[in-house]
């Protein structure tokens, strides 16, 4: 079978939020197969799943505590079964969540492992004797606030978790943890799953000398909001081991036809050398998930740095990039300084589609859809309250799919789980659906251009020296394509003829006119000077 996440486009189902059919409040897998037929309707290639397996749902199903079933919350494994026909059958890959790094402290192998230090799971997870002085036995620091080491009486040991108390993680230097977890995997290929999005995939090995590590080199002189991001995490995480393991998994698939994995690389200023690396070859991740565009930046040179920087570093390895997920405020809130809010909803999707790699959109952003302002009683996310108010945590970007007019968006008929509060009720898909120029129509437009312009999936990129506010780049040979990221006209000395959607563009006598937040495809090149 060909590769054909080489340049896909996947769109990201958060499926707490996406559509409920039995009125609890809490979307569900029968609600993701009834909308099937709208996501195959944008065009993308695949639907990736946030996790739907067995959890108490500290962190929302990113704590697992059966691998190989489905919540009751979201439904059986029936209903997943005919939502994998279903897609099949619309043409749409299906890919899900693995979260390997870490269970959750209700799965049974973690309630065997910490009952003392000799049963059959002692070594399955990672345990760590105290200093003489009773504290950790290093610096290591939880992404989610406090100690990356919790105490456990019964062992008389810390254990360590690099997110939740109640999601420890597993000891991947012991094989047995390798090989079960490899065995969960091969559950749902052969339930037919087209592949994975392996969370925070550099996550899985520790230092086995359990270094401290260093401090972060940062400009800021006061503390963070969050202490996380005061270490360089040297030895917590993204240790060389990682790669033998990821060899295994591509191996794995490998094994059956047309299977592909993606990997959450988060690790700060190294993480486009990562990403790199763990794409570099036949043998490890088909792509890397990129964190480089999911912040406040918005400029010709980091877009530019970031793409150039990865396919230097890695010239046969792959990309995915994202502007918006379920972890981070919607691009639409961060970059609204930038222009109206339609028009760099516009741009934004005329810019990531036309990036080489392969693109994840996030359920909402194909209606322009913004972050929701939660209050502090409305909050269900830990590190919103662990960072409030500085940091609200991530319930805002995670609030209902807005459907229709009606109450809930259409959403629910019983009290959603997050509020759908007026800015984004009013946002909704009926009142864009067919109307010409709204954001889902340009999205839609945009991913047929995309799907039927090779250059787009498979040309190479070359970047031209334009001037701030402008970006421009070839894809292939001849598409030039041509972004201005401010709300003030420009212009670009161009030859050829505008191809495409374009946005606010007019090219006449070789001059190419873009409007506030303006956007266009040219069958031609840039002028020198």
């Amino acid at each position: 079978m060909t590769e054909w996440w080489r340049g896909s486009v996947t769109y990201q189902v958060y499926p707490r939020s996406f559509q409920d059919t039995d009125g609890d409040g809490i979307g569900d897998i029968p609600g993701i197969t009834a909308r099937l037929p709208y996501i195959a309707a944008l065009g993308v290639d695949a639907v990736w799943l946030s996790p739907i397996f067995t959890s108490p749902m500290a962190d929302m199903g990113y704590d697992v505590s059966h691998y190989t079933d489905i919540d009751p919350l979201f439904g059986t494994l029936a209903d997943f079964d005919a939502m994998v026909a279903r897609a099949h059958d619309l043409g749409l890959k299906v890919i899900i969540d693995q979260v390997l790094s870490h269970s959750s402290a209700e799965h049974p192998f973690f309630k065997e492992s910490r009952a003392d230090r000799t049963n059959s799971k002692a070594d399955w997870y990672v345990w760590a004797d105290p200093n003489p002085d009773g504290t950790p036995p290093n610096n290591w620091v939880s992404v989610f606030g406090g100690s990356a080491w919790e105490w456990d009486s019964r062992r008389r040991q810390y254990y360590l978790h690099n997110f939740l108390p109640s999601q420890p993680d597993f000891n991947f230097h012991n094989a047995d943890v390798q090989d079960w977890l490899l065995d969960t995997m091969r559950f749902w290929l052969d339930r037919g799953v087209d592949g994975f999005r392996l969370d925070t995939v550099n996550y899985y090995f520790h230092d086995r000398k359990l270094r401290s590590n260093p401090p972060e080199q940062r400009e800021e002189t006061r503390p963070a909001v969050n202490p996380y991001d005061m270490q360089d995490h040297l030895y917590s995480k993204t240790q060389p081991e990682n790669i033998a393991f990821l060899e295994r998994i591509r191996a794995l698939l490998d094994e059956y036809d047309g299977r592909a994995m993606v990997g959450e690389v988060g690790e700060g200023r190294r993480a486009v050398q990562v990403m790199a690396e763990y794409t570099s070859g036949p043998k490890r991740l088909h792509m890397a998930y990129s964190f480089e565009m999911l912040g406040p930046q918005f400029t010709p040179d980091h877009f530019r740095s970031r793409i150039e920087g990865f396919f230097t570093g890695a010239p046969d390895g792959w990309p995915c990039w994202a502007f918006s997920n379920h972890d981070v405020i919607r691009h639409v809130t961060r970059w609204a300084d930038h222009g109206a809010q339609d028009d760099v909803a516009r741009l934004a999707a005329a810019l990531l589609l036309s990036f080489e790699g392969s693109i994840c959109l996030y359920q909402g952003e194909e209606l322009g859809q913004t972050e929701t302002d939660i209050a502090y009683h409305e909050l269900t996310d830990p590190p919103g309250f662990k960072f409030w108010p500085d940091y609200k945590g991530r319930d805002g970007c995670r609030t209902p799919m807005v459907w229709d007019a009606t109450d809930h968006g259409g959403f629910t008929t019983g009290t959603p789980w997050l509020p759908v509060k007026a800015p984004q009720l009013a946002r909704h898909v009926a009142a864009q659906d067919g109307v010409a120029g709204s954001v889902l129509e340009t999205y839609r437009a945009l991913l047929a251009f995309r799907r039927a312009t090779p250059a787009l999936r498979e040309g190479r990129t070359s970047f031209a020296d334009v001037a701030e506010p402008l970006l421009a780049f070839r894809r292939g040979a001849a598409l030039t394509c041509v972004f201005n990221l401010s709300a003030l006209p420009q212009e670009l000395a161009m030859t050829g003829a505008l191809t495409g959607p374009h946005q606010a563009a007019l090219l006449k006598d070789g001059v190419l006119r873009l409007g506030a937040n303006g956007f266009a495809f040219v069958e031609g090149t840039v002028q020198a000077g």
